[in-house]
């Protein structure tokens, strides 16, 4: 096992703080010196978890999308990934984290990898902006909910799965949209 995928799993078994360079060490049979050095820092390490995690969930969506456009799957699949990606994956907590903690920097990857993402799937050129809206609607909506969908809903009486359910309603209606003008 990588010290990242170690460090993956500890991520969702146990959250974000109990990421540490001793947890990761411990978990892959190497020494705390060991990963310092690869690492450089605990934010090193936060930092490189947030490229795996982002680029590998970002990856999974764009092969949705391609499959959306195929008819080969629906605007819920991309919604629910991106929302997994966010709550289950715990995508969200770790960011939340690292903002609380100071480590700022290390959301880049983050924003970057959804950036990379974003132009991949622009691939005709026509649909940037309307795209990019989507974009930041769906992962503001899935960041939100994963901190605090399911309290929020309680609250109001709504089902847990009723931002999920906006959220779909919203790019299927785009979808739509850029199939009527395409």
């Amino acid at each position: 096992m990588t010290a990242l995928g170690a460090a993956r799993e500890i991520l969702l078994e146990s959250g974000p703080q109990a990421v540490t360079l001793k947890a990761v060490a411990t978990r892959i049979g190497k020494t705390h010196a060991n990963l310092l050095h690869h690492f450089g820092s605990a934010s090193g390490l936060q930092r490189a978890l947030a490229i795996f995690h982002a680029r590998s969930i970002c990856d999974t969506i764009a092969a949705t999308v391609l499959k959306t456009r195929a008819g080969e799957a629906t605007s819920r699949d991309i919604v629910d990934l991106t929302f997994d990606a966010f709550d289950r994956e715990g995508g969200g907590a770790l960011a939340a984290w690292m903002l609380a903690s100071g480590n700022e920097d290390a959301l880049d990857p983050i924003v970057e990898s959804i950036h990379d993402l974003v132009d991949r799937l622009n691939l005709s050129g026509d649909i940037g902006e309307e795209l990019q809206e989507s974009t930041l609607g769906l992962v503001l909506m899935a960041l939100g909910d994963a901190l605090m969908g399911g309290p929020l809903a309680a609250s109001l009486g709504l089902p847990r799965e009723r931002a999920r359910d906006i959220a779909e309603m919203r790019l299927a209606d785009r979808v739509a949209k850029w199939k009527a003008a395409g």
